[in-house]
């Protein structure tokens, strides 16, 4: 079983309000030194793999699921990764 962190945020290019908005707090409380916060999604996905399915079958899988659902391409961008865990930690 492989367990895949998936992180995903807006492109460098596209502007984060929500970004901007807890910068602005947080330079409020004081901490001037914070130059940029870009705020994200976090997904974690269990992968059973079948038929002895490999870590770069497994890879293709995520990133096709990341594109068609996890993260609007044309604005976001992500990265993940694939970690296999061991049978006591199911």
């Amino acid at each position: 079983m492989y367990l895949v962190k998936v992180y995903v945020t807006y492109k460098e290019s596209v502007l984060d309000p929500q970004g901007e908005a807890v910068k602005g707090a947080v330079h409020r409380l004081g901490y001037q030194d914070v130059s940029d916060i870009r705020i994200g999604k976090y997904f974690e996905i269990k992968v059973t793999p079948s038929n002895n399915q490999t870590q770069s079958a497994v890879a293709e899988e995520i990133e096709a699921i990341c594109d068609k659902l996890l993260a609007n391409v044309n604005m976001e961008t992500y990265r993940y990764e694939i970690v296999q865990m061991e049978e006591a930690a199911l």
